[in-house]
């Protein structure tokens, strides 16, 4: 018990010297601590915990290598983008395209690491953000990459059916499809 509370003693200082902390929170804005960047995920978490902050603190996470070929960069963002989807509840934010980027950006990372994981991220993603096609364009995209035409097709048609927007960027995927392009989408369309 003195243990635990040790902890949570330690814990509470910890959070009250970041609440010290009058810095306003903005994307131009980077952590003193640049290595996990827990002062910019706890300033978050404390103050907006919105999808466009975490998307925000994220991609400039990202600026900071290659995850494919960064181990460490790969782990750690899918530590971070594993807390922005913790912390952001799908009920709230299902309708936030900020908040499905982030779980689109989760599930391709995932993928670098296990597939099965991915597919399942994937899955989650396309369930809580539907009306968005950027969302089923990415699932269909990782499972061509897997080698499942038959299910990349079936989600296209499925996104059709459930009127994702934009319609064109569906069409154009299908186009893309049927023409046998590795990519459903280039960079251009996207």
């Amino acid at each position: 018990i003195a243990s635990i509370m040790n902890r949570v003693r330690d814990l509470k200082n910890k959070y009250r010297n970041e609440d010290n902390n009058t810095d306003e929170l903005n994307c131009t804005k980077v952590s003193a601590d640049t290595t996990d960047n827990s002062g910019t995920v706890n300033q978050i978490m404390m103050t907006t915990n919105n999808p466009e902050d975490w998307l925000c603190f994220l991609l400039r996470l990202e600026k900071k290598g290659i995850p494919q070929v960064d181990a460490s960069l790969l782990n750690r963002l899918i530590g971070r983008y594993s807390q922005a989807v913790t912390a952001l509840p799908a009920e709230k934010h299902s309708q936030d395209e900020s908040y499905a980027r982030i779980l689109v950006r989760f599930a391709e990372l995932k993928a670098l690491q296990d597939p099965e994981e991915a597919r399942d991220q994937f899955h989650l993603a396309r369930l809580n953000c539907k009306k968005f096609a950027f969302v089923h364009v990415a699932f269909a995209q990782f499972e061509l990459s897997q080698g499942n035409v038959k299910k990349c097709k079936q989600l296209l048609q499925k996104a059709v059916e459930c009127s994702a927007v934009p319609l064109e960027m569906l069409e154009t995927a299908l186009q893309n499809f049927h023409s046998q392009k590795k990519q459903l989408l280039s960079d251009e369309e996207k």
